[in-house]
Protein backbone atom coordinates (compact mmCIF):
# COMPACT_ATOMS: atom_id res chain seq x y z
CA UNK A 1 0.00 0.00 0.00
CA UNK A 2 1.22 3.11 -1.00
CA UNK A 3 2.35 5.74 2.16
CA UNK A 4 1.13 8.83 0.17
CA UNK A 5 -1.38 10.84 2.37
CA UNK A 6 -4.31 12.65 0.92
CA UNK A 7 -6.86 13.92 3.31
CA UNK A 8 -8.69 16.55 2.20
CA UNK A 9 -10.71 18.76 4.30
CA UNK A 10 -14.02 17.10 3.71
CA UNK A 11 -12.67 14.07 5.10
CA UNK A 12 -11.86 15.79 8.63
CA UNK A 13 -14.74 14.91 10.83
CA UNK A 14 -14.79 15.90 14.73
CA UNK A 15 -16.64 13.86 17.26
CA UNK A 16 -18.37 15.73 20.34
CA UNK A 17 -19.18 13.75 23.58
CA UNK A 18 -22.56 12.87 22.39
CA UNK A 19 -21.14 11.22 19.04
CA UNK A 20 -22.33 13.71 16.84
CA UNK A 21 -20.27 14.58 13.87
CA UNK A 22 -19.08 18.10 13.41
CA UNK A 23 -17.00 19.43 10.28
CA UNK A 24 -14.66 22.03 12.32
CA UNK A 25 -12.96 22.68 15.54
CA UNK A 26 -15.21 25.65 15.94
CA UNK A 27 -18.61 23.52 16.04
CA UNK A 28 -16.58 20.90 18.19
CA UNK A 29 -15.93 23.62 20.58
CA UNK A 30 -19.73 25.68 20.51
CA UNK A 31 -20.81 21.83 21.17
CA UNK A 32 -18.45 21.44 24.11
CA UNK A 33 -19.59 24.78 25.43
CA UNK A 34 -23.60 24.63 24.91
CA UNK A 35 -23.07 20.94 26.80
CA UNK A 36 -20.93 22.69 29.75
CA UNK A 37 -23.80 25.22 29.95
CA UNK A 38 -26.40 22.36 30.08
CA UNK A 39 -28.09 23.84 26.81
CA UNK A 40 -30.02 21.28 24.75
CA UNK A 41 -29.76 21.54 21.01
CA UNK A 42 -29.81 20.12 17.64
CA UNK A 43 -27.27 19.84 15.02
CA UNK A 44 -27.53 20.27 11.33
CA UNK A 45 -31.40 22.19 12.19
CA UNK A 46 -32.93 22.44 9.20
CA UNK A 47 -34.82 25.52 7.45
CA UNK A 48 -36.85 25.85 4.31
CA UNK A 49 -36.45 28.80 2.23
CA UNK A 50 -39.06 30.23 -0.18
CA UNK A 51 -39.24 28.00 -3.69
CA UNK A 52 -38.69 24.72 -1.50
CA UNK A 53 -34.84 24.78 -1.19
CA UNK A 54 -33.71 23.25 2.80
CA UNK A 55 -30.53 24.83 4.28
CA UNK A 56 -29.06 23.11 7.56
CA UNK A 57 -28.17 25.73 10.50
CA UNK A 58 -24.98 24.33 12.09
CA UNK A 59 -26.95 24.20 15.69
CA UNK A 60 -30.33 24.48 16.78
CA UNK A 61 -30.96 25.53 20.77
CA UNK A 62 -34.46 23.93 22.27
CA UNK A 63 -35.75 27.30 23.09
CA UNK A 64 -35.49 28.10 18.85
CA UNK A 65 -32.25 29.88 18.69
CA UNK A 66 -29.98 29.17 15.62
CA UNK A 67 -25.99 29.63 15.81
CA UNK A 68 -24.00 29.74 12.39
CA UNK A 69 -20.56 28.49 12.44
CA UNK A 70 -18.28 30.81 9.57
CA UNK A 71 -15.81 28.73 8.56
CA UNK A 72 -16.39 29.44 4.85
CA UNK A 73 -17.53 31.96 2.42
CA UNK A 74 -19.95 29.91 1.79
CA UNK A 75 -21.11 29.72 5.13
CA UNK A 76 -21.45 33.85 5.09
CA UNK A 77 -23.41 33.43 2.16
CA UNK A 78 -26.05 31.32 3.85
CA UNK A 79 -25.86 32.90 6.76
CA UNK A 80 -26.78 36.47 4.82
CA UNK A 81 -29.42 34.25 3.23
CA UNK A 82 -31.19 33.44 6.15
CA UNK A 83 -30.75 36.35 7.55
CA UNK A 84 -32.01 38.41 4.61
CA UNK A 85 -35.31 36.07 4.07
CA UNK A 86 -36.26 35.75 7.97
CA UNK A 87 -35.21 39.15 9.50
CA UNK A 88 -36.86 38.04 12.25
CA UNK A 89 -35.72 34.38 13.04
CA UNK A 90 -33.55 34.40 16.38
CA UNK A 91 -29.90 33.62 14.65
CA UNK A 92 -26.18 34.47 15.39
CA UNK A 93 -22.72 34.07 13.80
CA UNK A 94 -19.68 32.68 15.27
CA UNK A 95 -16.66 32.56 13.60
CA UNK A 96 -13.19 34.06 13.39
CA UNK A 97 -11.89 37.19 13.19
CA UNK A 98 -11.07 37.46 9.34
CA UNK A 99 -14.95 37.56 8.67
CA UNK A 100 -15.59 40.02 10.64
CA UNK A 101 -15.59 42.86 8.07
CA UNK A 102 -18.40 40.98 6.37
CA UNK A 103 -21.02 40.33 8.67
CA UNK A 104 -22.42 43.47 10.96
CA UNK A 105 -21.36 43.58 14.90
CA UNK A 106 -25.12 43.13 16.34
CA UNK A 107 -25.66 39.83 14.53
CA UNK A 108 -22.54 38.21 14.74
CA UNK A 109 -19.52 37.35 16.98
CA UNK A 110 -15.74 36.65 16.60
CA UNK A 111 -12.73 35.38 18.08
CA UNK A 112 -9.60 37.24 17.12
CA UNK A 113 -6.55 35.25 16.61
CA UNK A 114 -4.54 34.67 19.02
CA UNK A 115 -1.41 32.77 20.11
CA UNK A 116 -1.23 30.06 22.75
CA UNK A 117 1.97 29.31 23.99
CA UNK A 118 2.99 25.75 25.05
CA UNK A 119 0.25 24.28 23.22
CA UNK A 120 1.38 21.50 20.88
CA UNK A 121 0.50 18.89 18.37
CA UNK A 122 2.57 15.59 17.60
CA UNK A 123 1.41 12.59 15.35
CA UNK A 124 2.90 9.10 15.61
CA UNK A 125 2.63 7.21 11.84
CA UNK A 126 4.46 4.20 11.80
CA UNK A 127 4.14 0.74 9.13
CA UNK A 128 3.86 -1.19 12.39
CA UNK A 129 0.91 1.01 13.33
CA UNK A 130 -1.98 -1.39 11.09
CA UNK A 131 -4.62 -3.80 11.88
CA UNK A 132 -6.53 -6.85 9.49
CA UNK A 133 -10.00 -7.05 9.89
CA UNK A 134 -12.98 -8.21 8.24
CA UNK A 135 -16.50 -6.37 7.97
CA UNK A 136 -19.76 -6.15 6.60
CA UNK A 137 -21.91 -3.04 5.78
CA UNK A 138 -25.31 -4.75 4.60
CA UNK A 139 -26.49 -0.82 3.80
CA UNK A 140 -23.91 -0.66 0.86
CA UNK A 141 -24.76 -3.28 -2.12
CA UNK A 142 -20.78 -3.55 -3.13
CA UNK A 143 -19.67 -3.75 1.10
CA UNK A 144 -22.80 -6.20 1.58
CA UNK A 145 -20.86 -9.52 1.41
CA UNK A 146 -18.11 -10.38 3.54
CA UNK A 147 -14.65 -8.90 3.20
CA UNK A 148 -11.47 -7.90 4.66
CA UNK A 149 -9.01 -4.56 4.47
CA UNK A 150 -5.17 -4.38 6.39
CA UNK A 151 -5.80 -0.48 7.48
CA UNK A 152 -3.15 1.65 9.08
CA UNK A 153 -3.50 4.51 11.28
CA UNK A 154 -1.88 7.71 12.21
CA UNK A 155 -2.55 9.39 15.22
CA UNK A 156 -2.14 12.87 16.39
CA UNK A 157 -1.81 14.08 20.03
CA UNK A 158 -2.58 17.77 21.23
CA UNK A 159 -1.93 18.76 24.81
CA UNK A 160 -0.42 21.31 26.95
CA UNK A 161 3.75 20.88 26.78
CA UNK A 162 5.43 19.46 30.10
CA UNK A 163 9.17 19.82 29.74
CA UNK A 164 8.72 20.53 25.75
CA UNK A 165 6.69 17.26 25.17
CA UNK A 166 3.49 17.04 24.70
CA UNK A 167 4.21 13.19 25.26
CA UNK A 168 6.97 10.73 24.22
CA UNK A 169 6.82 9.40 21.12
CA UNK A 170 8.09 5.77 22.72
CA UNK A 171 5.02 6.06 25.07
CA UNK A 172 2.41 7.10 22.67
CA UNK A 173 3.58 4.50 19.87
CA UNK A 174 3.15 2.05 23.02
CA UNK A 175 -0.52 3.12 23.89
CA UNK A 176 -1.60 3.45 20.24
CA UNK A 177 -0.38 -0.21 19.56
CA UNK A 178 -2.11 -1.34 22.26
CA UNK A 179 -5.56 0.07 20.88
CA UNK A 180 -4.70 -1.44 17.69
CA UNK A 181 -4.76 -4.83 19.16
CA UNK A 182 -8.27 -5.09 20.67
CA UNK A 183 -9.30 -4.32 16.80
CA UNK A 184 -6.75 -6.72 14.81
CA UNK A 185 -8.19 -9.76 12.78
CA UNK A 186 -11.70 -8.85 14.54
CA UNK A 187 -14.44 -9.37 12.44
CA UNK A 188 -16.82 -5.70 12.41
CA UNK A 189 -20.49 -6.22 12.40
CA UNK A 190 -23.16 -3.60 14.32
CA UNK A 191 -24.96 -5.29 16.64
CA UNK A 192 -28.30 -4.57 15.05
CA UNK A 193 -27.54 -7.54 12.90
CA UNK A 194 -26.88 -9.57 15.91
CA UNK A 195 -29.88 -12.48 15.90
CA UNK A 196 -28.99 -14.45 18.92
CA UNK A 197 -26.07 -15.86 21.07
CA UNK A 198 -24.85 -18.80 22.90
CA UNK A 199 -21.94 -19.51 25.23
CA UNK A 200 -19.48 -19.68 22.07
CA UNK A 201 -21.07 -18.04 19.58
CA UNK A 202 -22.52 -14.94 17.96
CA UNK A 203 -25.46 -15.73 15.00
CA UNK A 204 -25.83 -13.14 12.26
CA UNK A 205 -28.65 -12.82 10.20
CA UNK A 206 -29.53 -9.68 7.39
CA UNK A 207 -31.37 -9.63 4.27
CA UNK A 208 -29.31 -7.37 2.35
CA UNK A 209 -28.70 -6.02 -1.62
CA UNK A 210 -26.91 -8.87 -2.47
CA UNK A 211 -29.04 -11.84 -0.40
CA UNK A 212 -30.18 -13.42 2.97
CA UNK A 213 -26.38 -13.59 4.84
CA UNK A 214 -26.43 -16.44 8.56
CA UNK A 215 -23.31 -16.09 9.67
CA UNK A 216 -22.46 -18.31 12.68
CA UNK A 217 -18.82 -17.12 14.13
CA UNK A 218 -17.11 -17.79 17.42
CA UNK A 219 -17.31 -14.92 19.84
CA UNK A 220 -13.59 -14.30 20.23
CA UNK A 221 -13.22 -13.54 16.34
CA UNK A 222 -16.13 -10.57 16.33
CA UNK A 223 -16.10 -6.65 17.40
CA UNK A 224 -19.82 -5.99 17.92
CA UNK A 225 -20.39 -2.06 17.26
CA UNK A 226 -23.35 0.06 17.94
CA UNK A 227 -24.05 1.20 14.40
CA UNK A 228 -22.72 0.23 11.23
CA UNK A 229 -19.05 -1.40 10.15
CA UNK A 230 -17.76 2.03 9.07
CA UNK A 231 -14.12 3.35 9.00
CA UNK A 232 -15.73 6.53 10.65
CA UNK A 233 -16.71 4.10 13.33
CA UNK A 234 -13.25 2.00 13.53
CA UNK A 235 -11.67 5.53 14.18
CA UNK A 236 -14.30 6.03 17.22
CA UNK A 237 -13.34 2.57 18.55
CA UNK A 238 -10.02 3.64 18.44
CA UNK A 239 -10.83 7.16 20.37
CA UNK A 240 -12.69 5.53 22.98
CA UNK A 241 -9.67 3.04 23.58
CA UNK A 242 -7.00 5.06 23.65
CA UNK A 243 -8.63 8.45 25.18
CA UNK A 244 -8.66 6.91 28.60
CA UNK A 245 -4.95 6.54 28.70
CA UNK A 246 -4.01 9.29 27.90
CA UNK A 247 -1.74 11.61 30.34
CA UNK A 248 -3.89 14.22 31.93
CA UNK A 249 -1.90 17.06 29.47
CA UNK A 250 -3.50 16.10 26.64
CA UNK A 251 -6.43 17.96 25.06
CA UNK A 252 -7.63 15.93 22.29
CA UNK A 253 -6.99 13.35 19.68
CA UNK A 254 -7.20 13.09 16.10
CA UNK A 255 -7.14 9.56 14.50
CA UNK A 256 -6.64 8.68 11.01
CA UNK A 257 -7.27 5.15 9.55
CA UNK A 258 -6.64 4.35 5.82
CA UNK A 259 -9.14 2.04 4.11
CA UNK A 260 -6.54 1.29 0.95
CA UNK A 261 -4.66 3.88 -0.68
CA UNK A 262 -5.50 7.63 -0.64
CA UNK A 263 -8.95 6.99 1.39
CA UNK A 264 -10.03 6.96 4.83
CA UNK A 265 -11.11 8.89 7.42
CA UNK A 266 -9.99 11.46 10.60
CA UNK A 267 -11.89 11.95 13.46
CA UNK A 268 -10.83 14.33 16.38
CA UNK A 269 -12.07 14.44 19.83
CA UNK A 270 -11.66 16.27 22.81
CA UNK A 271 -10.82 13.92 25.62
CA UNK A 272 -10.59 16.47 28.57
Amino acid sequence: MSNNRNVIENDIKYLNERGDYLLSRTQLSLSNLLNFLGNKYEVNSQIKLPGGEVIAVDFKTNDGKYIEVIDSNDDLIKFNRIKSTYPELKIVAIGSSKYKGKLTEFESIFFFDTKYEKIGSIFIEDPSLSFDYAHILPLVKKCSILHGHTSTVMVEIIGKMENGLVIDFSEAKKLIKEAINHLDHKFFVNERYLSKDDDLYYHVKFDGPQGYFNLQMPKSTVYLLSDEATVENLSKEILKILAPKMPKNIDALGVYIYEGVNKGAHLLADVR
